[in-house]
C-alpha cells in the first residue's frame, strides 16, 4: 500500500510540473504576441530603418567591338550623423565652420541659415542621418565634401555617411538611343530602383541588373559603422550586334536627309543577310525643331504603316510560287488608270500616259500599280482565300518576336472578316488595307536575299561576366525556304531590274550592284481615308546583288516636297550601301574574309583599373607581374622582364591623363572629376582636348579621339 502511494505521488509530481511547463510556454506565446508587441515591432522598424541595400554595379551593354553603347558612374549623397561619439566631442566648435562650407558650396543660403539647419537636427531624432547634398554630387564634389569641418575626420568618428547611386550614362550620344532603351524608377510600382524598361535596357534586365546586397548600420560604442552581410552582385554585360562605325554612317546619312526633307520621322536598319544580326539602326523623329531619338520607328505600333509598293515583292512572289504566272507574262496597264468595283486604282505616272502593256517583270521594275493588282485579281478573284493563305505561308503575318518590348503587330485582312470589301484583294496586292513595321518587311526581303532562308533579327550576340562567356545567342530561322528556288532566282532578277532599269536606277553605282524595291504609299487617317499629300517613303533591298552581304530598309514619314521613295529613301540606301561596302566589304575581301573586328567586352590590360589589369593577367596565366597599386589608375610597364603596374594618382581639380585608355575606364575617371565627355572613334584614348594635368572646370566638356 505504502509503494502505490508513493508511485502515485510521483505521478502527480510529474503531472504537475508537465502542466506547469506548459502554462509557462503558453505564457510566453501569449507574452510574445500580445504583451511585448510594441518592443518587438520597435527591434523590427529598427532593423528594417537600420538596414540598407546595397546597388550592384550595373552591366555594361556594348557594341560588338567592346565599345561602351551604355554604362554607369556613380553620383553620392552624402549625410552626417550628429549624434556620432566623434562628431559630438567637437560639434560646438566646428558647427560654425561646417555651415560656412556647407554656404559656399551650394551658394543657396547663408552660414547663420545652415547653422540653423545644422543646430535644429542636432536636437531632434533627424540627427542620426542629416542630409547635406540636396541633389547627386559627383566624384570630385566628394572630394570636396571630405575636407568639410568634423566631416573630414572620417567614419564612424566624423559620422560621415555616403551613399552611392550609379547613374545610367550613353558615352557615344544618340546613337542607337532608342535600340539601347533606358531605366525607370517609377516602372512597377516605383518600388525596383532604377530598372531596364524600354530598349535592350529592359530586355535583359534579369543580366544587366546583377543582385543587391544587403548591409545594415551598427551602433558600436557610440559610432555607427555599415557591415556588409551579402555582397553585391555586379550586373553582366551584353554584346550587342552593333557596329558603331557602321551606326554612325547610318545615322549621319539619315539625319541629314531628315533635315532635307522635313519628315516627321525616319529609320533605317542595317542587317547582316546570313546571320541576321542588326548592324546598325537609327530612329529619328522630330522633337522642339530638332532630330532625335524619341521612339523606336522600326519595330514599334507608331511605325506600323501600310507598306506600299515595297510589298508587291510579296504579292507576285506568291502568283510565280503557286504557277500561276511567269515574269515574262504580259499584262496590259492602259494608261496607268484602272477602276475596279467602283474604286479607282492609279499608276504614279499616270499623267504621262502609263506603260500600257507589259510584262510582270517590267510591270514590278517601273512599280505599276495597275499591273500588281491586274495580276493578283486575275489569278486568285475567285479563290482570295489561297493569296491571302500564301502570304501568311510566308511567316510575315505573325510579330518577329524580337526581345524589346512593343513591336507592332502586322495586320493582314482575310477573306469573311467584316472589314473584307470587294475591292481589298486588288488594294492589298500593291501594299495597302495591310500594316507591317519596317523591320518585318526588311526581314522578307533579307530571305530573298539569304536564298530563301528567313532568319529572325537578331540585336544581341552575347552575355559576359567580367569577360567570361555566359550564354551565346546564335541565329534563329523562321522559315527554312519561303518559296521555291526557281521562284527565288526570278524574284532576285526582278528586284536587280529595279534598280537597273526601273524606279530604283539612281542608286546605281560602277562599283557594286544593288537590288530592292522603292516604296511609296499615302498615309492613312485611321477614318477609312487617306490623308492628301502625306506619304510613307522607303526602299527595302540588299546588296551587293550578286553576293549579299547587307540588307537594308530605310523609311521616310511625311517627307515635304519630293515624296517618292526612290528620290527620299533611295539616296540614303545608296549612300550608306557604298560607305559600307568601301569600309566594310572590300576590307574584308583583302584579308580573306576574316572579319577583324569580332571582340569582346573585356577591360583595359595597359593603363586603366589595377584590378583589371590584374584580373587579366590572372586569366592569361601571368607570372611575372609585380606591384599592387592601391590608387584608381594604374599603368603597366615592362622592367626588367617584369611587367610592373605603376600607380596613377588623379589630384583632385585637375584633368585625368586618359591617354591609352579604353573608353570605358576614360569615360569613368572623366565623369567622376564633373567633366562632359564626348567621344569619337573605337579603341583606345588617342587624344584628349583638355591637357593633362590642367585646371578645369566642372561641368566642362572634354573632346577624346579614338583610334
Amino acid at each position: 500500500m505504502g509503494i502505490r502511494k508513493s508511485i502515485t505521488t510521483r505521478i502527480a509530481i510529474v503531472y504537475f510540473m508537465l502542466f506547469l511547463l506548459g502554462f509557462v510556454i503558453v505564457f510566453k506565446i501569449i507574452s510574445v504576441q500580445k504583451i511585448k508587441t510594441d518592443r518587438w515591432e520597435e527591434i523590427a522598424r529598427n532593423l528594417s530603418k537600420n538596414t540598407v541595400v546595397v546597388e550592384p554595379n550595373r552591366g555594361n551593354i556594348c557594341a560588338e567591338d567592346g565599345s561602351i553603347l551604355a554604362t554607369s558612374v556613380p553620383s553620392y549623397y552624402v549625410r552626417i550623423d550628429l549624434v556620432a561619439e566623434g562628431v559630438v566631442g567637437v560639434y560646438k566648435e566646428k558647427s560654425d565652420s561646417l555651415a560656412i562650407c556647407l554656404s559656399r558650396f551650394w551658394g543657396d543660403a547663408s552660414p547663420k541659415e545652415y547653422k540653423r539647419r545644422l543646430d535644429k537636427a542636432y536636437k531632434s531624432k533627424k540627427a542620426r542621418g542629416f542630409l547635406l547634398t540636396p541633389r547627386k554630387i559627383d566624384y570630385t564634389e566628394l572630394q570636396q565634401f571630405k575636407k568639410f569641418p568634423i566631416i573630414r575626420m572620417g567614419n564612424p568618428k566624423g559620422g560621415l555617411i555616403v551613399e552611392q547611386e550609379n547613374k545610367r550614362v550613353t558615352p557615344l550620344g544618340i546613337l542607337a538611343y532608342r535600340t539601347i532603351g533606358g531605366l525607370n524608377k517609377g516602372a512597377y510600382g516605383g518600388v525596383h530602383g532604377n530598372i531596364g524598361y524600354t530598349g535592350l535596357e529592359g530586355a535583359y534586365e534579369q543580366y544587366l541588373k546583377g543582385e543587391d546586397g544587403i548591409s545594415y548600420k551598427q551602433n558600436l560604442s557610440g559610432r555607427w559603422v555599415d557591415r556588409i552581410e551579402i555582397k553585391p552582385q555586379d550586373g553582366m554585360d551584353v554584346i550587342t550586334s552593333i557596329d558603331v562605325k557602321l551606326q554612325d554612317i547610318a545615322e549621319s546619312a539619315l539625319y541629314a536627309q531628315l533635315k532635307e526633307t522635313d519628315s516627321d520621322w525616319a529609320t533605317v536598319v542595317l542587317m547582316e543577310v546570313v546571320s541576321g544580326e542588326v548592324k546598325a539602326v537609327a530612329n529619328l523623329g522630330l522633337e522642339g525643331g530638332d532630330y532625335f531619338e524619341n521612339y523606336n520607328y522600326a519595330v514599334g505600333s507608331a511605325g506600323c504603316y501600310e507598306p506600299g509598293s515595297t510589298f508587291k515583292l510579296v504579292s507576285l512572289m506568291a502568283a510565280l510560287d503557286d504557277g500561276l504566272v511567269d515574269t515574262c507574262d504580259v499584262f496590259d496597264t492602259g494608261n496607268g488608270v484602272w477602276k475596279y468595283k467602283g474604286r479607282t486604282i492609279y499608276d504614279s505616272d499616270w499623267k504621262y500616259g502609263g506603260h500600257g502593256k507589259m510584262t510582270v517583270k517590267q510591270i514590278f521594275e517601273k512599280s505599276s500599280n495597275v499591273g500588281v493588282a491586274k495580276i493578283i485579281t486575275s489569278c486568285y478573284e475567285r479563290k482570295p482565300k489561297d493569296y491571302v493563305d500564301r502570304v501568311y505561308g510566308f511567316g510575315i503575318n505573325k510579330p518577329l518576336g524580337i526581345e524589346l518590348k512593343g513591336e507592332g503587330r502586322p495586320f493582314f485582312k482575310y477573306p469573311g472578316d467584316s472589314d473584307w470589301w470587294g475591292t481589298t484583294l486588288a488594294w492589298m496586292s500593291y501594299g495597302y488595307e495591310t500594316k507591317m513595321t519596317p523591320l518585318q518587311i526588311l526581314t522578307f526581303y533579307n530571305a530573298v536575299a539569304n536564298n530563301g532562308k528567313m532568319v529572325k533579327p537578331m540585336l544581341v550576340k552575347e552575355i559576359r561576366d567580367r569577360g567570361m562567356l555566359v550564354k551565346e545567342f546564335k541565329p534563329e530561322i523562321i522559315n527554312p525556304m519561303i518559296v521555291s528556288k526557281e521562284t527565288l532566282g526570278k524574284a532576285q532578277k526582278m528586284l536587280e531590274g529595279v534598280c537597273e532599269t526601273g524606279t530604283g536606277r539612281s542608286l546605281q553605282n560602277p562599283y557594286f550592284k544593288i537590288a530592292g524595291k522603292t516604296g511609296t504609299a499615302q498615309i492613312a487617317t485611321g477614318m477609312g481615308g487617306y490623308q492628301k499629300g502625306m506619304y510613307l517613303a522607303s526602299f527595302a533591298g540588299y546588296f551587293p546583288a550578286d553576293k549579299p552581304k547587307y540588307s537594308m530598309i530605310v523609311t521616310f514619314n511625311n517627307p515635304k516636297g519630293a515624296y517618292y521613295g526612290g528620290s527620299v529613301a533611295g539616296p540614303v540606301f545608296k549612300e550608306i550601301a557604298e560607305k559600307v561596302y568601301a569600309s566594310e566589304i572590300i576590307i574584308d575581301e583583302a584579308e580573306g574574309g576574316k572579319n577583324s573586328k569580332k571582340g569582346e567586352c573585356l577591360p583595359d590590360v595597359k593603363k586603366g583599373d589595377p584590378k583589371c589589369i590584374l584580373r587579366v593577367a590572372e586569366e592569361l596565366d601571368l607570372g611575372n607581374i609585380k606591384g599592387d597599386p592601391e590608387t584608381e589608375m594604374a599603368s603597366a610597364q615592362k622592367k626588367g622582364g617584369h611587367v610592373v603596374l605603376a600607380g596613377e594618382s588623379v589630384a583632385p581639380g585637375v584633368v585625368p591623363d586618359v591617354r591609352g585608355m579604353g573608353a570605358g575606364n576614360a569615360i569613368y575617371l572623366l565623369e567622376n572629376a564633373g567633366l562632359n565627355v564626348k567621344i569619337k572613334g573605337i579603341g583606345k584614348v588617342k587624344s584628349q582636348s583638355l591637357k593633362p594635368g590642367a585646371k578645369y572646370k566642372s561641368g566642362q566638356t572634354v573632346y577624346l579621339t579614338l583610334s
